[in-house]
């Protein structure tokens, strides 16, 4: 049965965390029938960290019962999968704060059957978080049933207000720091995750280093810095990427600054990554890449490119060279993407890992060759004792 719970309930429930802005929020994340794959990898990123929420449920009919840590391949997580919303709220000693649309699909607009499901989250009380590039916040139905229920609406993707936006002014050039762009050769590969984690590591090895998010997904998970770059008109986008590192290094002094990147130089369809490499203009490339992937995601037509043309492309149009590659394990065993790691460092004579499975330690040491300065900082023992893949 669905837990109603009374306005006075909710009115204290609001009340409460009002108080508490610093503490995670609760959250259900639905992901139907595309948790583990390429269009939900909101949820998963979710599922494996967030500064922001603390996800207590994964909401996918076709894993249900199952743990969500355990189908990303890891240890358990303790974040359990339900069939749906009643499921999970039946099970749940208490109703999440949050309920997150986790898919990051190419339809414009939701389903009835998702509609339905986000009306019935805000009727719970549960506030309501899309990456989407539907806004929910401007949905007459969804805005009259908020203000009924006094709860939030918070679109990801919404860009800042017009008069709030910025323009390339090439003080990017005063950023006396390496600048790293994870960037990749496909849409979901693992740019966002290689990212994260790297940035975690640094920092647990005393390098002050500052995520540049570019994405909704990174954006959810608590990135300090950034915007969504799709959701931008195309005068702004390079300009924003521009302010955000500006920010970042004027406010935060880091040692390094990591970008985060999307889709692909070389796809077809997207922007992003060429906005990326002129507004952060990086001093190194890590490139990210799924050896097993032979055509573009939700592009079953295009063929995926060769490691080799996106390299050429990239170190065409920037300045910067690549400097390591990390590898996606989707649909390859332990022992084949140790196959892989072999072969990549032997043809590009560049450090190749899979985070995932084994840790940033190579990007961590490819960036120290490359910037001597970093090296003064890592504590070398600690690099030693580098975790496989960081806590979340």
């Amino acid at each position: 049965m669905i837990k109603y719970e009374t306005t006075f309930a909710k009115r204290q429930k609001k009340a409460q965390r009002e108080r508490k802005p610093d503490l995670k929020r609760t959250a259900l994340v639905y992901c139907e029938k595309q948790f583990g794959l390429a269009d939900g990898k909101t949820a998963s990123a979710l599922a494996r960290h967030s500064d922001l929420y603390t996800v207590v449920g994964i909401l996918d009919s076709s894993l249900a019962g199952k743990d969500a840590g355990e189908e990303l391949g890891k240890e358990k997580s303790g974040i359990p999968i339900f069939s749906n919303l009643k499921d999970a709220l039946s099970k749940l000693s208490k109703v999440p704060d949050c309920y997150i649309y986790g898919k990051a699909p190419l339809d414009t607009y939701i389903s009835t059957e998702e509609r339905l499901l986000i009306l019935e989250a805000m009727e719970n009380d549960m506030d309501i978080i899309s990456g989407l590039h539907q806004f929910f916040s401007e949905d007459a139905e969804f805005v009259l049933i908020a203000a009924r229920n006094n709860i939030q609406i918070k679109d990801i993707r919404k860009p800042p207000l017009l008069k709030d936006l910025h323009v390339f002014t090439g003080q990017i050039s005063k950023v006396n720091v390496p600048v790293i762009a994870v960037l990749g050769t496909d849409c979901a590969c693992g740019k966002m995750t290689t990212a994260v984690e790297l940035n975690k590591t640094l920092n647990n090895l005393g390098v002050k280093s500052v995520l540049i998010a570019t994405g909704q997904t990174s954006l959810m998970q608590g990135a300090k810095y950034g915007v969504s770059t799709d959701a931008l008109v195309n005068q702004f986008v390079v300009g924003e990427i521009e302010n955000s590192l500006l920010q970042a290094f004027d406010k935060e002094s880091p040692d390094i600054i990591l970008v985060e990147g999307q889709s692909a130089v070389s796809h077809p369809a997207f922007m992003s990554s060429h906005a990326i490499l002129k507004g952060s203009m990086p001093d190194g490339i890590i490139l990210q890449h799924p050896p097993a992937r032979t055509f573009r995601c939700d592009f079953p037509d295009l063929a995926m490119p060769t490691v080799e043309s996106e390299i050429k492309l990239i170190e065409a149009i920037s300045e910067a060279k690549v400097t390591a590659i990390a590898l996606s394990h989707e649909n390859l065993t332990d022992e084949e993407i140790l196959n892989v790691i072999t072969d990549y460092e032997q043809r590009f004579q560049l450090p190749t890992t899979d985070v995932l499975n084994h840790g940033c330690r190579k990007l961590v040491q490819a960036l120290g060759t490359r910037f001597p300065k970093l090296n003064q900082i890592i504590q070398r023992k600690s690099l030693e004792i580098i975790p496989v893949l960081a806590a979340s």
